[in-house]
């Protein structure tokens, strides 16, 4: 079941106005979708944050607008202040709940790997990984369990076990998760050398320049 999010209708869109709306605690938004009318909505600042920190930022929302109307959408996008960290915009989309849709699904790594108590890095290239699904079966989060791996070792897409129904939109050989050998002094001093200055070649001595 959706979880249902307030919304006003927003009519007037002047500058003035959408400063009062946002001193009030609300956030301008826009509600669109595939072959929709766009709509210009307010939601509760408060209301839209535990929202999205309760049930995940791909979670199905029951949008119900003041006239009465009610429609399923995702939290597309957001704008922050980057000085205030208030939330400034959001956009929703429209979702039909019977179509697969294209999201970003965060991935989490899980458990201390062995090579890491060897003395190894864990890196991890992705925070986030492409997946295709219903809406409703839009995973909350992909989580990869990295207990396992030692040094050099890597997990791929490939080695993931799906327990859901959606699939990865990304090649089966991308990299999840990797341990890599901790950085030496040696390495230090290599890389030290190799960043000094480069040699300079068939310089001409001060007899030598005409």
């Amino acid at each position: 079941m959706a979880v249902q999010l307030n919304a006003q209708k927003r009519e007037d869109l002047t500058k003035s106005v959408t400063q009062e709306i946002r001193k009030s605690g609300r956030i301008p938004a826009v509600v669109y979708g595939k072959d929709k009318e766009s709509r210009t909505i307010s939601v509760d600042s408060v209301d839209l944050v535990k929202t999205v920190r309760d049930e995940g930022r791909n979670a199905i929302i029951s949008l119900k607008v003041e006239d009465g109307s009610a429609v399923d959408v995702m939290l597309h996008d957001y704008q922050i202040d980057p000085l205030k960290d208030d939330v400034l915009h959001a956009d929703f989309y429209i979702v039909n709940m019977a179509e697969e849709m294209d999201v970003d699904v965060s991935v989490r790594l899980e458990g201390e790997s062995k090579g890491e108590k060897e003395g190894g890095v864990l890196q991890q290239p992705f925070y986030e990984i492409l997946v295709r699904a219903k809406p409703r079966d839009i995973p909350e989060e992909i989580v990869v369990d990295v207990s396992d791996l030692d040094v050099n070792d890597s997990l791929s897409i490939s080695d993931l076990k799906v327990t859901g129904n959606f699939e990865f939109m990304v090649e089966p050989d991308t990299t999840i998760a990797s341990v890599v050998p901790p950085t030496t002094e040696e390495d230090l001093d290599t890389e030290a050398d190799e960043s000094g200055e480069p040699e300079v070649i068939n310089e001409k001595s001060g007899s030598e320049e005409s």
